[in-house]
């Protein structure tokens, strides 16, 4: 009887089932790392029924040009001071209604923060990072007034208890107790940052 030469076949029949059983493995495995983004409230769908009217005294204007640089209530104004302008507008409380806010109550500034509207404006051609900084610089003016607020109520900074409150690890009973604290004190600086149409020139 002849021998065959060739060389033996390998039975690859249960190849695809370990493929996928690998695939499986690695979806069930990794975790993949979510960027938190800007924490921004898109406007509603429809315009409301009634017009607002807005005191211009009220709205904060910031605009940045192509070159990266500041118009702050049509002053030109650097990067490093405009958390401070921006805390001394929301803080301002020129009607008095504000019995926490520590402003000038500047009759030409806002009347209290929950009238108070930051209105950031950029040109097309800002760059990103100039963007994202004066971003940082007006959402941490709003942080400081917050925490200075829960420190004096609450003996606690105010992004410490947020975080704690937004991070699904904590204990539900937890989380129902921040809940009141965290509502109260946004109440008192509410985030209006209002973001209008870019530029092209």
């Amino acid at each position: 009887m002849a021998r065959r030469n060739g060389a033996p076949e390998v039975n690859a029949g249960s190849m695809a089932d370990i493929a996928f059983l690998l695939l499986i493995f690695f979806l069930v495995t990794t975790t993949i790392e979510t960027d938190a983004g800007l924490d921004r409230m898109l406007p509603p769908m429809e315009p409301p029924e009634e017009d607002v009217v807005i005191r211009q005294k009220n709205i904060f204007t910031v605009n940045i040009n192509k070159n990266g640089q500041l118009l702050v209530e049509d002053e030109l104004m650097p990067l490093n001071n405009l958390r401070d302008a921006a805390i001394a507008f929301l803080e301002n409380g020129a009607d008095g209604s504000c019995d926490y806010c520590q402003g000038s109550k500047d009759p030409a500034s806002s009347d209290n923060p929950s009238k108070a509207i930051i209105s950031l404006k950029n040109d097309r051609e800002t760059k990103y990072s100039t963007y994202i900084t004066v971003q940082n610089e007006l959402v941490g003016a709003y942080n400081d007034l917050r925490n200075r607020a829960s420190q004096r109520i609450f003996g606690t900074d105010f992004t410490e208890m947020e975080s704690e409150y937004l991070n699904p690890e904590t204990a539900s009973a937890v989380r129902d107790e921040l809940k009141d604290k965290v509502k109260r004190i946004q109440d008192m600086f509410p985030q209006k940052l209002s973001e209008a149409e870019t530029t092209s020139n």
